[in-house]
C-alpha cells in the first residue's frame, strides 16, 4: 500500500502543470527522495513525522491545485467553442473545421459560427473510434437538424502544447476537460479519412424532448467551462462518463465496467435499449448491428460538403420514434 501511494505521489507531480519542467521534474524526484530517506533519520520518532509533512503538503497542494484556461494550448485545443441559447434558437461562436492533408498534424485551422434551430433538432448520433484493439475507443456524439446541419461534440483532454499525449497522464492533474465542438467534417472526417481509424456510428433511439434537454446540457457544460475550467480524468469525467452524465443516466450505468473499457460502450447503449430500432430480422443482435454501423471510406474520398451525408448512405436506417427517456 505505501508502494502505491508512493507511486501516486510521483505521478501526480510528474504529471503536473508545474513550471519550470526542471522545478516539476526535481519535486517528482525530491518526493520519493524524501519518503524513503525518512528511513533512516535519527532519532528513528522523525521518520513517521516527516513523512506525515510530505504527504499532507503533497495532498494540500493537489486538492487546492486549481484548472485553468490560460495556457499555451495544442494547435487543434487553442480556441473553445461557446454556445448560449436565444429562445428556440442556440447560437454557437467558434465551430471547429479545420481541413486536414497528409496527417493529422497537417492542417489548415479554421473556425466558424452558426445557428441550430431547436425545432428542428431530430437525431442524435454516437460515434465510437478505435485506434487498437477492441477494448478503448473514443465515444462521441453528433446533434443532426432537419435543415442538414451537423454539430458535432466530443469531450477530450485539452492538452497543452509542450505536453505530448499521455494516458497516464490523464489520471492525474495533467489536462483540463475540452468539448471540441466541431463540423463533422473535421471531428469525425480526420478519424475516416486521416488517421483510417475504425469509425462506427449509431443512431440514438431517443424521444424528442430528451433530444433537446441532451443537446442543451452540452450548451450549457461548452458555456460554463470557459468560466469554470475542470479537469479531465480517466476515471471519473472522461469522454464516456461526460456523455452518461448529460443523458441523465442511472448511476449502474455510469459505474459499468464498460464505461472504462470504451469500446464497449455501445454494447452498453444496445443494452440499454438506446440504438435504432433496428429491424430484428436484418439485425438480430448487436453484433450485427455493430458490422452495419461501421462508416466505410474509399482511398481517394474527399471530405467536401456532402461528407455528412456520404458517412450514413450505407447505414442502417435512421432512428423511429424513440423511447420515453434515458434513465
Amino acid at each position: 500500500m505505501q508502494g502505491l501511494g508512493l507511486l501516486l505521489g510521483v505521478g501526480a507531480l510528474y504529471y503536473s502543470t508545474i513550471l519550470p519542467d526542471a522545478l516539476r521534474l526535481g519535486l517528482s524526484a525530491a518526493f520519493p527522495a524524501i519518503m524513503v530517506g525518512a528511513r533512516w533519520l535519527r532519532p528513528a520518532a522523525l521518520s513517521c513525522p516527516v513523512r506525515i509533512v510530505a504527504v499532507t503538503a503533497l495532498a494540500v497542494w493537489y486538492v487546492t491545485d486549481p484548472p485553468r484556461n490560460d495556457r499555451i494550448w495544442a494547435g487543434e485545443y487553442a480556441v473553445p467553442a461557446d454556445a448560449w441559447r436565444v429562445g428556440d434558437v442556440v447560437h454557437v461562436h467558434n465551430v471547429r473545421n479545420f481541413r486536414y492533408h497528409r496527417t493529422e498534424t497537417d492542417y489548415t485551422p479554421a473556425w466558424y459560427d452558426a445557428t441550430y434551430d431547436l425545432t428542428r433538432l431530430d437525431s442524435v448520433d454516437m460515434v465510437t473510434s478505435y485506434w487498437a484493439g477492441e477494448a478503448i475507443a473514443h465515444v462521441f456524439l453528433s446533434f443532426g437538424f432537419s435543415d442538414g446541419q451537423h454539430l458535432a461534440v466530443s469531450i477530450e483532454t485539452r492538452r497543452q502544447a509542450r505536453f505530448p499525449y499521455s494516458t497516464i497522464a490523464g489520471f492525474f492533474h495533467h489536462y483540463e476537460l475540452f468539448y471540441v465542438t466541431a463540423d463533422e467534417r473535421d471531428l469525425i472526417g480526420v478519424r475516416t479519412d486521416i488517421r483510417r481509424e475504425r469509425v462506427y456510428l449509431y443512431r440514438l433511439d431517443i424521444a424528442p424532448e430528451v433530444r433537446e434537454r441532451l443537446f442543451l446540457s452540452y450548451v450549457g457544460a461548452i458555456h460554463d467551462i470557459i468560466y469554470r475550467p475542470v479537469w479531465y480524468n480517466t476515471l471519473t469525467d472522461n469522454c464516456t462518463t461526460g456523455i452518461l452524465a448529460r443523458a441523465g443516466a442511472r448511476l449502474r450505468y455510469r459505474f459499468d465496467w464498460r464505461v472504462i473499457l470504451s469500446g464497449h460502450t455501445a454494447a452498453m447503449a444496445y443494452d440499454m435499449d438506446l440504438l435504432g430500432p433496428y429491424d430484428r430480422s436484418r439485425y438480430p443482435g448487436f453484433a450485427a448491428v455493430h458490422d452495419a454501423s461501421r462508416i466505410h471510406r474509399a482511398r481517394d474520398a474527399v471530405i467536401d460538403p456532402g461528407y455528412s451525408a456520404a458517412i450514413r448512405a450505407d447505414l442502417p436506417p435512421p432512428e423511429g420514434p424513440g423511447r420515453a427517456d434515458m434513465h
